[in-house]
């Protein structure tokens, strides 16, 4: 098995293989155009996106500057995704995104680990497992996400979190390592920030959005 096909099954890899750093390197050319884009040029980031990912869907956005090892070849990303500044994609390995997700700034997913034995470390072995993140996810600022994670639809990640264990859907979770606190739930539909109350009832304010 070459170090391709063992960098896709999760096994341990070298990832200074050369095959490996040329298409490695095509990538980041990508990625060094789309975060060289002006603001305005909102087409051209668009089309960037399409070519530098694996797959994109329709709506989605990243605010530059966007770091990706692999310039987002390994990432999935669903429908009206949106990233704040400063996303760092460790896609060595597979990151799936559903639909409606939102990275606040300098949110990290990292699919890639090293091992503990220092004997392999030296020798920069490596090893990658896939992220699934599902829809309608909102990871809060600076949010780590370790390797081979799952986060359930529906489910907030307070600002700081570091994800080291898989999280279920429809809960809030925080803190390191990240734990669910509470779920979602009917004061989150009165109530969008602690104390503050909607100014309006929440069927409402559903209404206003998609009007």
């Amino acid at each position: 098995m070459d170090n391709a096909a063992r960098m896709k099954s999760g096994l341990i890899y070298d990832p200074a293989d050369m095959t490996l750093a040329d298409k490695q390197g095509a990538a980041l050319e990508l990625l060094y155009d789309y975060n060289a884009t002006r603001p305005s040029e909102l087409a051209e980031r668009s089309r960037l996106l399409k070519e530098m990912f694996a797959r994109v869907g329709d709506g989605c956005y990243i605010e530059p500057p966007f770091h990706a090892n692999w310039g987002g070849a390994n990432v999935h990303l669903g429908n009206r995704v949106y990233a704040n500044f400063n996303l760092v994609l460790v896609d060595d390995g597979p990151i799936y995104v559903g639909d409606d997700v939102m990275f606040g700034p300098n949110v990290t997913l990292t699919t890639a680990g090293h091992p503990i034995l220092p004997q392999l470390r030296v020798r920069s072995a490596q090893f990658n497992l896939p992220i699934r993140i599902g829809n309608n996810v909102w990871l809060g600022s600076g949010v780590q996400v370790l390797p081979g994670i799952s986060i359930g639809d529906n489910t907030v990640v307070g600002a700081g979190s570091v994800v080291t264990r898989d999280l279920p859907e429809n809960v809030v979770a925080v803190g390191t390592p990240c734990r669910p606190v509470r779920k979602i739930n009917d004061q989150d539909r009165t109530h969008y920030w602690r104390d503050r109350a909607f100014d309006m009832p929440v069927e409402q304010l559903i209404r206003y959005f998609d009007s």
